[in-house]
């Protein structure tokens, strides 16, 4: 359900799994048009749906790729169908739909699996199995940034109100990532600049969370010109030393692998050879289909909502806000 640039993301990923059926308001037939022949190569059929309704009498798992405001009435006809559902983060926009979405599916018996793809980049769940594994130590100091290019091709991620803006759309990877690997937090402070012209808008927040088990984690984000490329990179110290990565240094990447096509110019390019969105619809169909549960829940969704949303609470009133999440 939906055709946006996040929908071309996911699109490939479950052309491998079976046949897919597209509904959007806008652009599902540019979508499958664009996509007929990786269909045809992946030997599945590719289609359009009238409305929701049909497209929920026919399917049997629902993945929910339209815009941050529509998550939660879209997810509940879903879940009120009996589909298994996947929901492209955030979750829902406001903590009472996420905590909702939560308890109406596990009422239902309906799995319901947020799309925090990031927990399946390479180099982010090997700083989780670093963490589980011991290597590094106690953790005390964890900095994670992520930055790249306004997204002003679609209005709505400039009204904080719809879309979070970048800390609800952007940096909730990071804030849902800092919580994976260091535990639950207590405190949530934050600061933001809006700069630029509403041509070339430039936006950036800091987000501080304070752990239950006293590890500080400082999260950044930028949205910047149109020129910036998408960059990711994370430092974490523990009493066993230090971890990091940056996607801008090339030392652990495959350049004799042909990149995919980029579907958005604030999405990360992906090896098409392990597809990070890929992988996540792998271990999903996989928990739908009575296998192991992925390493992303439903409360782990809505946990990343309230987290995104305690940071938006500090930045207008200046003062940290303390959660227990």
């Amino acid at each position: 359900m939906g055709a946006g640039g996040i929908a071309a993301a996911h699109l490939p990923g479950l052309l491998r799994l079976g046949d897919v059926v597209v509904h959007s308001i806008d652009g599902a037939e540019d979508l499958v048009a664009a996509h007929r022949d990786r269909a045809a190569g992946a030997g599945a059929e590719l289609t359009v749906a009238a409305s929701l309704d049909d497209l929920l009498g026919v399917v049997d798992v629902v993945d929910v790729v339209v815009p941050t405001p529509a998550h939660a009435e879209v997810v509940r006809r879903a879940v009120d169908a009996g589909r298994p559902t996947v929901c492209e983060k955030p979750l829902a926009r406001t903590d009472a739909d996420a905590d909702e979405l939560v308890a109406r599916a596990a009422a239902a018996g309906v799995p319901l699996f947020p799309a925090h793809v990031v927990r399946w980049f390479p180099a982010y769940a090997r700083l989780r199995e670093s963490v589980e594994d011991g290597t590094l130590g106690e953790l005390a100091v964890l900095r994670f940034s992520r930055a790249g290019a306004y997204p002003t091709r679609v209005p709505w991620f400039a009204d904080r109100a719809a879309s979070g803006g970048i800390v609800m759309d952007q940096m909730i990877h990071d804030l849902d990532i800092a919580r994976w690997v260091a535990g639950p937090v207590v405190r949530v402070s934050a600061v933001d600049v809006r700069s630029g012209t509403a041509a070339e808008p430039i936006e950036a927040a800091h987000v501080l969370l304070t752990h239950a088990s006293g590890a500080i984690s400082q999260v950044s984000g930028l949205w910047g010109p149109q020129h910036l490329a998408f960059s990711t990179e994370y430092s974490v110290t523990g009493t066993g030393g230090t971890l990091s990565w940056s996607s801008l240094d090339e030392a652990d990447t495959r350049t004799d692998l042909a990149r995919a096509e980029s579907v958005d110019g604030f999405l990360p390019p992906v090896d098409p050879a392990d597809d990070p969105y890929a992988l996540e619809l792998v271990d999903f169909f996989a928990a739908f289909s009575g296998g192991a549960a992925p390493r992303v829940s439903a409360l782990d969704g809505a946990v990343a909502v309230h987290l995104a949303n305690a940071a938006l609470a500090s930045l207008a009133s200046g003062q940290p806000v303390e959660v227990s999440l």
